[in-house]
């Protein structure tokens, strides 16, 4: 079983290039996976699908270029 890695914004950010207002509207629109809660004010995104949008919009990128 593979081990699941949750990573916080400030992360997801790094890895994406992405503002936070930018993430959150990605994630209204429903193109970007919604967080997950760790408790009462806290949340974090799975690794893999952080990995996965990234994947996903290199894919795209290259398909129109």
């Amino acid at each position: 079983m593979q081990t699941k890695t949750i990573i916080r914004l400030p992360q997801v950010k790094q890895r994406t290039g992405l503002s936070r207002s930018t993430i959150y509207s990605l994630i209204k629109d429903g193109r970007f996976k919604a967080p997950i809660s760790l408790g009462a004010r806290a949340v974090g995104w799975l690794e893999s699908d952080v990995s996965e949008f990234i994947e996903e919009r290199i894919k795209a990128s290259r398909k129109s270029a």
